[in-house]
């Protein structure tokens, strides 16, 4: 085997743990099609192991293909020549590079699994000022959420396109195709992550991170307003996460499939520090067919961007907040190429997966409306439930010793010790609910159980200047109360890069909608030339800028 070949042999070792001597997947892609065919061809028709199989090719490759029955295909993918195989021991792959007919073969390695920034528990009541947008003349309602204004949609909706023709791959964790905001456009779903024993259908979304996706790309729009980017295109889900990870043999089946079935966009916000060829080389293919890939920048908050965004024929797409600044956990560097609305992004969720917080704080009587999120083992309050705040510190111990909280709503302030420990300690007290109020801006995500279980007692995050406002009633020996009530919902909000990504691919859809014939590149190209330029840029934090929908379609369609 020459130098050359030697090199092409990948087997992206920094991804996994040694080899070790049990079977492993991989992908074994070539470097010609007829030759792939071949393959493909006699292993199908005649069920022969891959050591039977000859290729006609003159003397340019050794036959037979393989020495060793030690291979075993799994799959194959038509659009990308490649095969999947397991094997026992990765020497036995040495054969397959030896015929000369292969390019490289890569292990089965796995991403991480994505994830919001601050978890999958986020409640909040539906008005919850900076979650929702109200323009009339836009065409939005009560229940629109802020990123679909940010970028502009509403704008091309009022044009009579709202994604009609367009067809959107999820690529992510699955989807609620039962969904109230999905269904209407729900086209097809397929599991490639092996991980849908057991469930109501092999792509449904345990986790919920698919379905939020796919809502901002295309959730259909309903009397209230609420509605994704391209609320007419039509939505295809690939499951290629699973609780192990994104293994980067499910994303490029994921690739293939959506090659196969001719889609205009594949959205991926999902990806790791490190590139695969296989994943690369399947992104090329995908832009060669009419593809185009729109992926996560990633959630480090470092001047890296993540794979497969990083691939040049990817559009890496970085978070801003509603504020229009960017995101602190959002990753940047040179490859990043646009950003979009990433933090509070309200979305669907697998029905009753949500949490709607809806707390009222204040005197007696004059309790008013506050911001709120609930947290991962927090009951169900379905009725809302009243009571006296007493403060109580930090929640720790020797707190509850100086307050009496037994019968009343705990008031206890973020920091020093865990969530789970204050109300914990809370309990232990007699208190009958915990308030938690914030010590930064803004409110946080938190989990107070992790196995699944509830606590007995309501717990509610609230902000942190009305908590200090409370807190000094209280000290001040006058009475404050609080009214809290929580209750399942089929929508929630999330932050991170995975929120800014399906805003980007519902834009997409949007320019596909007013020109079928524009390519991955023109996309790309015309996306970038009608951002809305933003500062400091001078380590491409921003990309070219915020997405501008109606800028981009009103360019692409000339």
């Amino acid at each position: 085997m020459n130098t050359m070949m030697k090199s092409a042999f990948v087997l992206i070792s920094a991804l996994t743990l040694s080899g070790q001597a049990y079977a492993a997947r991989y992908m074994v892609v070539f470097k010609d099609k007829n030759v792939f065919q071949q393959t493909h061809v006699q292993m199908m028709a005649k069920q022969m192991p891959l050591a039977s199989v000859r290729i006609q090719n003159g003397s340019k490759y050794s036959m037979p293909f393989a020495q060793t029955n030690d291979v075993n295909v799994e799959d194959s993918f038509q659009h990308l020549n490649t095969l999947v195989v397991d094997a026992a021991d990765e020497q036995a792959l040495a054969a397959l590079q030896a015929s000369g007919a292969v390019a490289f073969v890569e292990k089965e390695v796995f991403h991480p699994a994505p994830k919001p920034v601050q978890g999958f528990t986020r409640s909040q009541a539906w008005d919850y000022s900076l979650a929702y947008a109200v323009d009339a003349k836009g065409g939005v309602g009560a229940k629109t959420p802020w990123g679909i204004n940010a970028v502009k949609a509403p704008a091309v909706w009022a044009t009579g396109n709202e994604g009609q023709g367009s067809r959107v791959l999820v690529l992510d964790t699955g989807i609620d195709k039962e969904h109230p905001a999905l269904k209407a456009n729900f086209e097809k779903a397929k599991d490639f992550s092996g991980s849908g024993a057991g469930l109501p259908y092999p792509e449904a979304d345990v986790v919920g991170h698919g379905t939020h996706c796919a809502g901002t790309i295309a959730a259909a729009f309903d009397a209230d307003g609420f509605a994704g980017v391209a609320p007419q295109a039509k939505l295809l889900a690939g499951k290629v996460c699973s609780e192990q990870g994104c293994s980067n043999v499910a994303v490029t089946a994921g690739i293939n499939w959506g090659i196969q079935e001719k889609v205009d966009v594949i959205s991926m916000s999902l990806g790791g520090p490190f590139a695969t060829a296989a994943e690369k080389r399947a992104a090329e293919a995908a832009e060669l067919a009419g593809i185009t890939i729109v992926a996560a920048s990633g959630n480090d908050g470092q001047p890296r961007v993540s794979y497969p965004a990083a691939f040049p024929t990817v559009l890496a797409v970085g978070a801003i907040n509603d504020k229009v600044q960017k995101t602190d956990f959002s990753n940047w560097g040179p490859e990043l190429d646009i950003v979009a609305p990433g933090a509070g992004v309200v979305s669907s969720v697998p029905v009753g997966s949500g949490r709607e917080s809806r707390v009222l704080a204040g005197a007696p009587g004059k309790e008013v409306l506050v911001k709120s999120t609930s947290f991962q083992g927090a009951p169900d309050i379905a009725q809302p439930t009243s009571n006296d705040l007493v403060f109580a510190g930090l929640g720790k111990p020797e707190d509850f010793q100086t307050a009496n909280v037994r019968g009343k709503f705990a008031l206890v302030s973020r920091g020093e010790i865990a969530f789970a420990d204050k109300v914990t300690n809370a309990i232990a007290a007699g208190a009958a609910g915990v308030v938690i109020f914030n010590n930064a801006p803004g409110l946080i995500q938190g989990a107070i159980t992790q196995d699944g279980s509830t606590v007995a007692i309501p717990v509610v995050m609230i902000e942190q200047v009305v908590g200090e406002q409370l807190k000094g009633e209280v000290t001040r020996g006058q009475t404050a109360r609080a009214v809290i009530q929580t209750m399942k919902t089929d929508y929630a909000a999330f932050d991170g890069t995975s929120m800014a990504t399906p805003h980007v691919s519902g834009v997409v859809a949007l320019m596909k909608s007013a020109k079928r014939t524009a390519t991955p590149l023109q996309i790309r190209d015309t996306i970038k030339a009608t951002a809305t330029a933003m500062t400091p840029n001078d380590q491409n934090q921003h990309g070219a800028g915020l997405i501008n929908a109606e800028a981009a379609v009103a360019a692409i369609a000339k």
